[in-house]
């Protein structure tokens, strides 16, 4: 199963990469990530993709520690939702355990355990799908963030007792030393950072309880993320059919994976790409032309049909009527849910 990230992840990859003397537009497709991901922080991306473009990157520019230049740059506010509930808890303990619970909405194929000792509090991570010889850039970016977060929520003169790497030790072991801002262990049984339990109980003096609640409320209604090839192909056409690009091409960039894999895959579910994105294009249609200034031609245009006449041919048919009687309110009495939803 191709597990998905928000491409907010990014957000600081096409600076970081031109600083080490990288094209990143260039690197992007290589990697076989959409380049214009970059101007949307919530389109999902494919969490393999990303980690290929990670390991691309370091190899190129000779780089060791790209995957720390990311993080370094990086923060809640990559984190989308996932950083609004993590910042309004009453306690740095209570906002690792509501990062903990949450990071899936953000990152399919990341876990993080939290194990508390009487002395030592252990945040491990876990990136599903790992190949410990072939992920140590996604490992330090994922860390690496995971910390600058941790950080966010202290101040910048805390550090942790110790931090994890399950890798050997680089070249450079000065430089992890200098981003965590303690002992780097390496060849260690996980991924993880280590603080004091002490640390826990402090107070975030920005927070507040109302708005933690209701962001909790808001937040677990978004919660369960796709889990079939289905859902998670729905997803990338609704947010790609928003924008007005969406193709089986541009799905399975999204995907990382090829058309006849996505056409493969729908198949063996009972479904295909053409019906998905028929329900999403009826869904998205009536909201579109309840706005009276806005041109047909556009809206045409938008849901990827070659021309206005192939729309109202389109429309017709799905909804039993034209689209200036819909506009007129005058519609046949049975309709598609997506539409009555509108």
């Amino acid at each position: 199963m191709t597990d998905l990230i928000r491409s907010s992840s990014l957000s600081y990859y096409p600076e970081v990469a031109r600083s080490v003397g990288l094209d990143p537009m260039q690197m992007m497709r290589k990697a076989r990530l959409p380049p214009a991901c970059l101007d949307k922080p919530d389109t999902p991306i494919a969490v393999a993709a990303l980690r290929r473009l990670l390991e691309l990157s370091a190899e190129a520019s000779g780089s060791e520690d790209f995957g720390l230049r990311l993080a370094e740059r990086g923060g809640l506010i990559n984190f989308g939702a996932v950083s609004l509930i993590v910042r309004e808890q009453a306690t740095v303990g209570e906002a690792i355990d509501a990062f903990s619970r949450f990071i899936h909405i953000h990152d399919d194929g990341m876990r993080l355990d939290v194990a508390r000792g009487k002395q030592t509090v252990t945040v491990a991570m876990h990136l599903r799908g790992r190949h410990p010889s072939a992920s140590r850039q996604s490992i330090d970016m994922a860390l690496g963030s995971v910390h600058r977060i941790i950080q966010s929520l202290f101040g910048h003169d805390w550090r942790p007792q110790e931090v994890h790497l399950h890798y050997p030790p680089p070249h450079d072991r000065k430089r992890y030393r200098e981003f965590f801002g303690c002992r780097v262990v390496f060849n260690a049984k996980h991924d993880a950072i280590l603080l004091s339990a002490h640390d826990l109980g402090r107070r975030i003096p920005s927070a507040h309880p109302l708005i933690a609640n209701y962001l909790r409320k808001r937040i677990e209604a978004i919660e369960t993320r796709p889990a079939s090839w289905e859902q998670k192909v729905d997803e990338v056409v609704r947010l790609l059919l928003a924008g007005g690009d969406c193709t089986v091409e541009r799905v399975a960039e999204h995907l990382a994976c090829t058309r006849r894999t996505i056409h493969r895959r729908l198949a063996a579910s009972g479904t295909s790409f053409s019906a998905i994105l028929d329900a999403q294009r009826a869904d998205l249609v009536t909201r579109l032309i309840d706005d009276p200034g806005r041109p047909l031609t556009d809206i045409a245009v938008q849901l990827g049909f070659s021309a206005q006449s192939a729309m109202a041919r389109w429309f017709r048919g799905r909804f039993g009527c034209t689209i200036t009687d819909w506009r007129k309110g005058v519609r046949p009495l049975t309709v598609p849910p997506s539409a009555t939803a509108a």
